[in-house]
């Protein structure tokens, strides 16, 4: 059947002006093609793991692959600008870290973006803990008796770290700046070089991500002598916290998912509600728990104002120490 030119005109103008439908619509049928989940680091580490994990998970849920794009460099900040310039569809989401995303606004000068303002919150993942540890060699068995030895042996001693403005970087520092103690910093590229010379005793002490030490400190080649955390760490219960003897002392390793600011809210609810159920499974919780994390579930309004507050203290810890990426 010929349309009239002119009813034809009408009809296309109409449907032009029809409303678009809402996120709610658009969100039911997400994802219809493959999800990018950007990690910042190499593959093999902790992030990666959990990554990789948690793709497998939601790809089962969800009926589509979600692969995961190992992007490293500059301390993630290429994985976490490429993800910030992708189209704010939820096909493209990021692998947050904090405390390394938290402190690179501090760090970094040149930045062509703004974390908190750039990264919408997607989920938490897991918290894992992060473990103060030395060469057993050293004469201490407290975090008590590390500080007076330290304050006993002013610049003696060595503290490793995976690199400047790295999680065990800052969390060691804001340990130093809290007990007025002075040691020698000593950066690492990564964690394995920094374990191997902690072991060796060219360096005594380490802060250091619980899942990349936990079996060390099992065989007896490492000292702990706290976790970092809040609350004891359900691997190793005995084991006491900083700040039973630094009090206000707090630092983990907190890990979740982000995407691109203006991503519809109604995609961000749904994969914070598919996350959530991942991380709710029996299966997937013990996997995680064998690797040393425990899972923390938060809104994107929770994450929101974590991730906020973890910027403007690890922020400061930087600035007081003057802690500059190299």
């Amino acid at each position: 059947m010929n349309i009239p030119r002119r009813k034809f005109l009408r009809l296309a103008t109409g449907a032009a002006a029809l409303p678009a439908l809402p996120g709610s619509a658009l969100a039911l049928d997400y994802p219809t093609r493959p999800v990018h989940i950007v990690v910042g680091f190499p593959p093999g580490g902790g992030a990666d793991i959990v990554a990789r994990l948690i793709s497998q998970r939601l790809s089962e849920r969800l009926g589509q692959r979600f692969v995961v794009d190992n992007r490293p460099g500059a301390g993630s900040n290429i994985g976490a600008e490429a993800v910030i310039r992708s189209a704010p569809d939820g096909y493209t989401l990021y692998l947050i870290t904090i405390p390394t995303n938290a402190v690179n606004a501090t760090l970094y000068n040149n930045l062509n973006f703004n974390f908190v303002r750039d990264m919408a919150p997607v989920a938490s993942l897991t918290r894992d803990p992060i473990v103060m540890e030395i060469n057993p060699a050293l004469p201490v068995k407290s975090v008590a008796e590390f500080i007076a030895y330290a304050r006993a042996n002013p610049g003696k001693i060595n503290m490793a770290s995976s690199g400047v403005g790295s999680t065990q970087h800052i969390a060691g520092q804001m340990f130093v700046a809290m007990t007025n103690i002075s040691v020698n910093h000593v950066p690492y590229r990564g964690a394995a070089p920094a374990l191997t010379d902690l072991m060796a005793g060219q360096v005594q002490v380490f802060f250091d991500v619980a899942t990349s030490s936990i079996q060390y400190i099992e065989a007896g080649k490492l000292r702990a002598l706290a976790v970092t955390t809040r609350t004891r760490w359900a691997r190793l219960p005995d084991l006491p916290t900083v700040s039973d003897s630094v009090p206000g002392y707090e630092a983990s390793n907190v890990r979740g998912v982000g995407a691109p600011k203006d991503t519809p809210p109604a995609i961000i609810e749904k994969l914070n509600q598919e996350i959530n159920a991942v991380l709710a499974d029996p299966e997937t919780n013990a996997q995680l728990a064998n690797l040393g994390d425990e899972v923390l579930s938060f809104s994107p309004a929770e994450f929101g104002k974590f991730i906020a507050e973890e910027t403007e203290k690890w922020g400061n810890v930087a600035r007081t120490a003057n802690i500059k990426a190299e």
